[in-house]
């Protein structure tokens, strides 16, 4: 008689965007007369880029002449994205990361789920709360995160790095000692940041312990203030120390394309043994690669022109998410974030709890947003808006919200 994983019985219950989207579902089937605005998952919704859809046709041209055909990718990816990753990532930005030591996927959600496959499974995991439920539930799945308490929401194996306003939703240095720590900036949900002075603290004292910093920087793009780290590179020891987490989705749109990276220098050891090699073992064994011509869009968002028209596309969604800040906090909100990160955190109103906020939006003001709860113990009685609806619908969104 075959066997089940035991450790996805653990999980308690359904993916959190599964849950708001059947809940929205539901709703939608009983009053289909209702314009629902959706603020709730971080999906774009604003067209791809001229150049990258130019990149993407000639790269359809390509695969339909023999000379030019391409079959399965490099395991690491081709040599002109990553060399383009490289120079305008990291090079220009002063860091040491060459081109082979950046790994081409599709997204990261599935590198942030999968990087934990190279270590041991008695490795402690520290997060942040609130956090992308990802880190922890990938963990839990793959048997090493304890027990699950009800009570307070939290696994017995892993160490909690509380993000609250009191330490400006900005985990501190843990008292228990982790081996691999899961750090997101700007970051999901809170929208929060940390200077480079206070991430090299990070650095140094992963550096000091032992341990590995997964540093998930898919929002990097979103940046705007000079005293903000775009790269965990930019600090010094980083190369022996950590491993850094690339998004196209955010910064080019890519959500429905789907490409990603994974920058593993091959200066992170353990003995003799790079993680380098152990993610390219597994990249080669588990993954054929992005499709050329979605790589050859990649390519096109590091070119001039790409730039230029992505910055636009970044600043359109800042708007939005300066349309959502000022719109709440001029209706009385506490609210956080929007500044360097195309999230808004807000503090739920009348003492309701993060899931009680979203059924009140949504049967009063047909407005979806994603409960803080759902990110982890510390992220109750908090709710997460995305700047990445249409200008249009957000502001309607913030008009009936303000209205409520």
């Amino acid at each position: 008689m075959f066997k089940v994983n035991e450790d996805y019985l653990k999980l308690p219950g359904s993916y959190l965007f599964s849950t708001i989207g059947k809940k929205v579902a539901a709703y939608s089937a009983v009053n289909p007369d209702k314009s629902i605005i959706r603020l709730g998952i971080g999906d774009v919704t604003q067209p791809l880029a001229p150049t990258i859809i130019d990149a993407l046709h000639g790269a359809v041209d390509e695969m339909a002449h023999a000379e030019t055909f391409h079959g399965y990718a490099p395991d690491l990816g081709y040599e002109f994205l990553r060399t383009a990753m490289a120079k305008n990532d990291y090079q220009d930005r002063g860091c040491d990361i060459k081109a082979d030591e950046i790994f081409i996927s599709d997204g990261a959600k599935g590198d942030s789920g999968n990087i934990q496959e190279i270590f041991a499974k008695d490795n402690k995991i520290a997060v942040c709360d609130p956090v992308y439920p990802v880190y922890v539930d990938t963990n839990v799945m793959a048997g090493r995160t304890g027990t699950y308490d009800p009570k307070t929401e939290t696994w017995s194996d892993v160490i909690y790095m509380p993000c609250t306003k009191e330490t400006n939703f900005a985990p501190e240095l843990p008292k228990e000692t982790p081996d691999i720590i899961y750090l997101c900036f700007p970051n999901n949900p809170t929208g929060s940041t940390i200077t480079k002075e206070q991430l090299q603290e990070w650095v140094d004292y992963a550096n000091k312990v032992g341990a590995v910093i997964i540093y998930d920087a898919a929002y990097e793009a979103y940046i705007s203030e000079d005293d903000v780290p775009h790269t965990i590179y930019e600090c010094e020891g980083a190369r022996t120390c950590a491993i850094e987490l690339r998004s196209f989705s955010k910064n080019a749109g890519f959500t429905g394309v789907r490409l990603g990276a994974t920058v593993i220098p091959k200066d992170i050891k353990q003995g003799d043994v790079m993680l380098h090699s152990l993610w390219a073992r597994r990249h080669g064994t588990k993954y054929n690669g992005a499709p050329y011509i979605v790589q050859k869009a990649g390519e096109a968002v590091y070119s001039e022109a790409g730039k230029v028209q992505l910055k636009e596309q970044v600043a359109y969604y800042m708007n939005n998410a300066k349309v959502i800040y000022e719109g709440l906090k001029s209706a009385g909100y506490n609210v956080s974030g929007g500044v360097n990160a195309p999230y808004i955190w807000l503090q739920t109103p009348d003492k309701m709890t993060s899931w009680e906020f979203f059924d009140y939006l949504l049967e009063n003001a047909n407005v979806v947003g994603t409960p803080g709860s759902g990110f982890g113990p510390s992220g109750e009685g908090y709710f997460r808006l995305t700047a990445f609806g249409s200008y249009e619908n957000t502001v309607a969104a913030i008009e009936r919200i303000k209205a409520l």
